[in-house]
């Protein structure tokens, strides 16, 4: 109750955004970043992006807390946020000011209680992994056409239900095989590995639908156990794996052969449609009529042509007759043609043959005008003939050095036009000697 005698001057009057300001900014110096669990309640998503919900104690306590998870973060998660759903949220407490109401600004989720069993899931990924199991080159090809396919699955699940209905429709043809097994809880897992040694015992089947319907990251569990993982990786018959719904992916999905959205989606893969089937047998049939046809109207056509080619032999005893007179009319002129021929190569010949004499004998001409003129340049008499003369030593032998002459020795000396007998008064050296 206001004081009315209180002097105006010693009250505060708050406006009513900065009364909410202020307690806006007292809540987030108080709950900077906060986990709150809870049950979401009232979820939608935004055109947007953005997804607003309340969270509510899942022991049946009144309050709620209005939340929003803006795109960004809502992006971010790795699963499909539901009505009911146990979560954990990380977020800070904000006022919305148009409204002046409580909010929770969302900026992580997770399922509650499925945060150990994620993790173990990533960890045990990641070694799988590194030993190959999910491997693309391991993978192999379905069958195209399989006779008797096998279903591994719980008989009172509604996966089964699924897998037969979508196989009578599809493909009514294809026989299917049973191997019951659990698909939760902790007897599942060995279960589910001895389903998959005895189909592959038995080698009863061509390819294996692994299945079962969603469920939480617990109910899934099964699919991520090692053992199944294995087992699935280790199958000689191929594999397709549709566990839970499309958004939900386990270990075995990555270690089957296919991975199938969803337990029917696992059977129309696995066998192609009969329709499908019908119509292409009847597009072949059809190509078959077709090129029958056109093979028995060519094959028609030939035998047409072959008997009229029959109907007549004195049409062929005539074209033999005249090619035979054709031969015999060559052949008796072969010999006049062959000697014409030659003689008209011999009459060709003799002109060339003059030719080339005549050419081959002014080629020898100029060669022998070439080698005269060089060995009159190498005759000794035209040196002579310059003035030169020839010193030898009486013998014959030629004087080219002061140094095979002494002074008194007899020597020769040859001109163009004789020689003279000389004696050597004295030997002078070249200075350059």
């Amino acid at each position: 109750m206001i004081d009315a005698r209180e002097p105006a001057s010693n009250r505060r009057v708050w406006g009513v955004a900065g009364l909410v300001e202020a307690i806006s900014q007292s809540l987030a110096e108080r709950f900077s970043v906060v986990v709150v669990g809870g049950e979401i309640t009232g979820f939608t998503r935004a055109a947007s992006g953005h997804c607003y919900f309340c969270l509510k104690d899942a022991d049946g306590q009144s309050a709620s807390l209005r939340c929003a998870m803006f795109r960004r973060a809502a992006a971010m998660l790795d699963f499909s946020p539901g009505e009911g759903l146990l979560v954990e949220v990380r977020g800070r407490v904000a006022v919305y000011e148009p409204r002046g109401e409580l909010q929770f600004v969302v900026e992580a989720m997770r399922r509650a209680g499925a945060g150990s069993l994620y993790e173990q899931f990533l960890k045990l990924r990641a070694r799988l992994a590194a030993e190959g199991l999910f491997d693309a080159a391991s993978k192999r090809a379905l069958p195209v056409h399989p006779r008797r396919i096998g279903v591994i699955t719980s008989a009172a699940g509604a996966a089964l239900h699924d897998v037969l209905t979508a196989l009578a429709r599809r493909a009514p043809h294809v026989e299917v095989v049973v191997y019951p097994s659990p698909v939760q809880g902790a007897e599942a897992p060995p279960a589910l590995v001895q389903a998959l040694r005895t189909a592959n015992a038995r080698a009863e089947v061509d390819v294996l639908l692994l299945v079962r319907g969603g469920g939480s990251l617990e109910d899934l569990w099964a699919f991520n156990d090692e053992r199944v993982v294995r087992a699935v990786a280790s199958s000689t018959l191929p594999v397709v794996c549709g566990v839970g719904h499309e958004t939900d992916v386990s270990l075995c999905d990555l270690a089957a052969d296919l991975r199938a959205p969803t337990p029917t989606a696992a059977a129309e893969l696995a066998a192609p449609a009969r329709d499908a089937l019908l119509q292409q047998l009847a597009a072949l049939e059809r190509g078959l009529a077709l090129r029958l046809d056109h093979r028995l109207q060519s094959l028609g056509q030939r035998l047409d042509r072959l008997a009229l080619r029959l109907a007549r032999p004195s049409d062929a005893l005539a074209r033999q007759r005249r090619r035979l007179e054709l031969l015999a009319q060559r052949a008796a002129a072969a010999p006049g043609r062959r000697l014409e021929l030659h003689r008209q190569r011999l009459e060709h010949l003799g002109p060339r043959q003059q030719r080339a004499a005549a050419e081959l004998l002014r080629r020898h001409a100029v060669r022998l005008d070439g080698l005269q003129a060089r060995l009159q340049a190498l005759d000794p008499q035209h040196v002579l003939a310059r003035g030169y003369a020839w010193l030898d030593d009486g013998r014959g032998g030629a004087i080219t050095s002061v140094q095979a002459l002494q002074p008194g020795a007899d020597v020769r000396a040859v001109l163009v036009d004789g020689s003279a007998e000389l004696r050597v008064l004295g030997v002078v050296p070249s200075p350059q000697g």
